[in-house]
């Protein structure tokens, strides 16, 4: 999604504005953007995921304290300048707040591999969660860059734990909309290709545990419930198999689809709240 980040370095220029433009320039662009990029308008390949650019674009040139926010890390607005935002936030290393921003900054910034290092070692931080410290659009673009980054180095089992997490954050209170499912897309290529080769068979099941529960349609429960049954089958686990095929069965027939682990097997989701996002 290079792009996506390409776009993300000036807000401004996706408006065809300048810096200095008023608020009401800048709603009178976005109205006449949303005719041309809304997915249900565009026939483009990619006018969902431009269309959440937009929006993300809108909602911070649109509110003063993300503006002037935005503005400081802009590469225009340092010109000159002494005060370098990235060494700013660099420095505050005892500041969660700041390694946050750090990490969206530098996946913004083509600064990927180190955006993922410093994400590693904040996680081994027993406080640290990046949802914990980024307002809640943030999280959720961050995240999805992360996510993005981990596919793309075949670092597999953590993109899905991202993207599965996205998904739960997405159906609590909508953000991405219809970028939703360019989310789920990818989610579900991991869990039906790449986790199957990636992992060994003992930990297949604890990692289809969580889409029974993300409200995806019954059928695709049914699907995945059929996934554990036979990574246990596989492990050797006929009476585990058989107990999951018979609670799909019983759960979509209830109209309950959402509710068919046994509670000796449920595991732990991802550790305690502040820890979700630390991917085992």
């Amino acid at each position: 999604m290079r792009y996506y980040y390409n776009v993300l370095k000036n807000y401004y220029e996706l408006f065809g504005l300048k810096q200095s433009c008023s608020l009401e320039e800048i709603k009178n662009s976005f109205r006449e953007k949303v005719k041309r990029l809304h997915p249900d308008v565009s026939r483009e390949a990619d006018a969902g995921e431009r269309f959440r650019i937009l929006l993300a674009a809108y909602r911070t040139l649109t509110d003063p304290d993300k503006r002037a926010d935005y503005d400081m890390r802009m590469p225009a607005s340092r010109a000159g300048a002494r005060f370098v935002y990235r060494d700013f936030l660099k420095e505050r290393t005892g500041d969660a707040v700041s390694q946050a921003k750090l990490i969206f900054y530098d996946l913004l910034h083509d600064n990927e591999e180190e955006a993922l290092e410093l994400y590693e070692r904040l996680l081994l931080r027993p406080e640290f969660s990046l949802e914990l410290f980024m307002d809640r659009e943030d999280f959720m673009d961050c995240a999805f860059m992360l996510a993005e980054e981990y596919e793309r180095g075949g670092m597999y089992r953590k993109a899905f734990n991202l993207f599965v997490e996205l998904v739960r954050c997405e159906r609590q209170k909508p953000y991405f909309r219809h970028f939703l499912e360019e989310v789920l897309s990818r989610m579900r290529v991991l869990a039906n290709t790449r986790l199957a080769k990636a992992l060994p068979p003992r930990e297949l099941p604890g990692q289809y545990f969580p889409l029974l529960e993300l409200g995806l349609s019954a059928r695709e429960t049914v699907f995945y419930t059929k996934k554990i049954a036979e990574a246990y089958r596989a492990l050797g686990r006929d009476d585990l198999a058989g107990d999951y095929v018979e609670r799909c069965s019983a759960g979509i027939s209830a109209g309950n689809h959402r509710r068919v682990l046994p509670a000796r097997d449920t595991p732990a989701r991802c550790g305690t709240k502040k820890q979700k996002l630390a991917v085992r």
